[in-house]
């Protein structure tokens, strides 16, 4: 079976120029790919400056090398893992306002993220993908791993443009986003001659995290 151009790598172009066709897709996806459990973040909320302390077992985040990393950091560095090396006895999942860990053995863990930053990990697939809506940084998986893939992203009310430019899908096939708080953007993906764009949001406690319907054709 002849493996498809874009898992391959780059491909010649024919004379007749790029294929594109821009498709809008829900932002919502129907189903949480990620396990998500009941945690008391302490001192949360919108008013002061000082985020809220971590809550839950520190030996977890100890053992982890996490001990002294706040949400952005672990989210970064659990993302940018080959997928051989992430660890298989810990669960991280992103909201829209922590980062929730818990481990084989029942401890818990949570992580206030940025109080102006939203996180947004993206899947941008050709023919197979996955449900989801928080991100699992240990267990999703995207079909285009280690590919490059033109992105950019434009605020919707204001027409600023927030990123552009080429990123490389990390090798669980995600591209990570930090974004501002309390917007909504188009995002656009191509590879090659296959592009895709869908409208994103930031401004919600149940924002997905996790977009895995931004099929490219």
């Amino acid at each position: 079976m002849t493996t498809p151009s874009y898992l391959r790598g780059p491909r010649a172009s024919s004379g007749g120029g790029p294929r594109r066709r821009t498709v809008r897709l829900p932002r919502r996806s129907l189903v949480i790919g990620a396990v998500l459990f009941p945690l008391v973040v302490a001192g949360c909320g919108t008013g002061g400056s000082e985020p809220a302390s971590v809550t839950g077992d520190q030996e977890l985040l100890r053992e982890h090398g996490f001990a002294d990393a706040d949400a952005h950091e672990i989210i970064d560095r659990l993302e940018a893992l080959p997928v051989a090396e992430r660890p298989q006895d810990l669960i991280a999942s992103v909201t829209a306002t922590s980062l929730q860990l818990r481990d084989d053995a029942g401890r818990e863990a949570e992580l206030p993220l940025p109080q102006d930053q939203f996180y947004l990990s993206v899947a941008p697939f050709v023919e197979t993908t996955h449900e989801c809506a928080f991100h699992s940084l240990t267990t999703c998986r995207g079909e285009l791993r280690s590919r490059e893939i033109s992105v950019s992203v434009v605020d919707s009310s204001s027409g600023e443009i927030l990123e552009e430019g080429t990123r490389t899908t990390h090798d669980n096939g995600f591209i990570g986003f930090w974004l501002p708080r309390g917007i909504t953007a188009d995002l656009t993906c191509t590879l090659e001659d296959y592009t895709g764009t869908a409208s994103i949001s930031t401004q919600a406690e149940d924002d997905l995290t996790c977009l895995t319907s931004l099929q490219l054709t």
